[in-house]
């Protein structure tokens, strides 16, 4: 139909010809001007879309993109509104497809960087700080801050070598030149909170993960040197971050981050 030769036989399947690669390669930059054309035509008829789709990793999508969801349903109750809990691999797969509209991802937790694929572009909503959580009978558990290397000689739990957070975890006591006894493992931040609240180490958890009241545990900010913390971003299809609807999602996501990393850890009382 397009009178060029995209395909060509390789072995038992099929490869895209030089032709084929070429007409791929152009076609993410004729996606990002349909996505901008669309956000720009919607805005001059005074037009929103009828969905939209959001999609993050756990904690985002609870604390973040769950509020969300719920200001646009009491703002805009004609707006479908839909939130997908995925990890970042497929929030990208999800964008592509139009599944979802904007993704919330730790921006070192991607396999493909945000900033080095074109079909995306991307927000940094927060730098998320982590804090030490330890047992409320601990001997440092009614200070308010604390410092890594007074907590130097403590058993640690953290997640296994190779995992973005224990990556994190490194690098905050590398800074402070001391070598932490990790203790035990564990993946889920439910997990690591109950490891500390029987007393078996000290954690590092993400501001914007809740303690809920567990029992046994207090959270301490971090201060002096060696501040660990990560950064989260929104991402969407290049070219539709002009949509209004998108910026209005962008900004109460700001709001919100910046709302919870104030009042913790006051508010895990």
């Amino acid at each position: 139909m397009l009178g060029m030769q995209l395909l060509t036989k390789d072995g038992r399947g099929v490869r895209l010809t030089a032709t084929g690669r070429y007409l791929v390669a152009g076609s993410d930059a004729l996606i990002a001007e349909w996505e901008s054309l669309r956000a720009a035509a919607m805005e001059a008829g005074d037009q929103v879309p009828s969905r939209l789709g959001l999609g993050g990793f756990s904690t985002a999508a609870a604390q973040l993109l769950a509020p969300l969801a719920a200001t646009l349903r009491s703002t805009r109750p004609l707006l479908e509104v839909q939130v997908l809990e995925a990890n970042p691999a497929r929030c990208f797969d999800l964008l592509v497809a139009e599944r979802i509209d904007l993704a919330v991802i730790v921006a070192m937790q991607s396999d493909t960087p945000v900033e080095d694929d074109a079909r995306f572009e991307q927000t940094v909503l927060l730098d998320d700080p982590l804090d030490v959580i330890i047992p409320a009978d601990h001997p440092l558990a009614s200070r308010q801050t604390v410092t890594l290397e007074e907590l130097a000689t403590e058993p640690w739990i953290t997640e296994a070598a190779g995992s973005t957070y224990h990556a994190l975890f490194t690098a905050a006591f590398t800074a402070v030149g001391v070598t932490p006894r990790i203790a035990h493992e564990a993946v889920e931040w439910e997990t690591q909170i109950a490891f500390v609240g029987a007393g078996l180490g000290l954690g590092l958890l993400p501001r914007l993960a809740p303690l809920h009241g567990a029992e046994n545990v207090v959270r301490l900010r971090i201060a002096g040197k060696g501040k660990p913390s990560r950064r989260i971003v929104a991402a969407v299809r290049k070219g539709s971050i002009t949509s209004p609807l998108i910026q209005e999602s962008l900004g109460i996501l700001q709001v919100s981050a910046n709302r919870i990393l104030t009042a913790r850890p006051e508010d895990d009382l």
